[in-house]
């Protein structure tokens, strides 16, 4: 029994690698498109940039989308470019990726009460965890 499991999962990693749709590369003209997009100006250049460094890749491991190569990040780098460039403000675009993506995509991420949960839980429990070992601490100390 113990092997068939194995044969199955081994046929079925083989499979999936032969699977041009669960590894999807960017193709060279798209990296090329983006490579080379022309902008109006140098200083609607810089502006994209640097919006485009401050947004987190929704696929990759806390990279932003200049820095990342998934063709999610390509393609997310080339929108806003061209949202830069067709006069879009920065507010705009980041309303527009918070708004496919959530706050995901954003390095700082405004505080919600859901995000204030999320940071100050732990601190909670802690202070709960040492304020009810101290009470047990003096409790046993009357005992005696």
């Amino acid at each position: 029994m113990r092997w068939w499991w194995f044969f199955c999962c081994f046929i079925s990693s083989l499979a999936m690698a032969q699977d041009d749709s669960v590894f999807v590369a960017a193709t060279s003209a798209h990296q090329t498109q983006v490579a080379l997009f022309k902008f109006d100006s140098p200083e609607l250049q810089q502006k994209a940039i640097t919006l485009a460094k401050s947004l987190r890749c929704p696929q990759c491991q806390n990279q932003n989308l200049v820095e990342s190569n998934s063709p999610i990040a390509l393609d997310l780098r080339l929108v806003v470019f061209e949202m830069i460039n067709q006069g879009k403000s920065e507010q705009q675009v980041i309303d527009y990726m918070t708004a496919r993506f959530g706050d995901f995509v954003l390095y700082n991420p405004p505080l919600t009460v859901r995000n204030s949960l999320l940071w100050g839980l732990p601190l909670l429990v802690l202070l709960a965890f040492v304020f009810g070992s101290a009470s047990r601490v003096v409790k046993g100390r009357h005992k005696k």
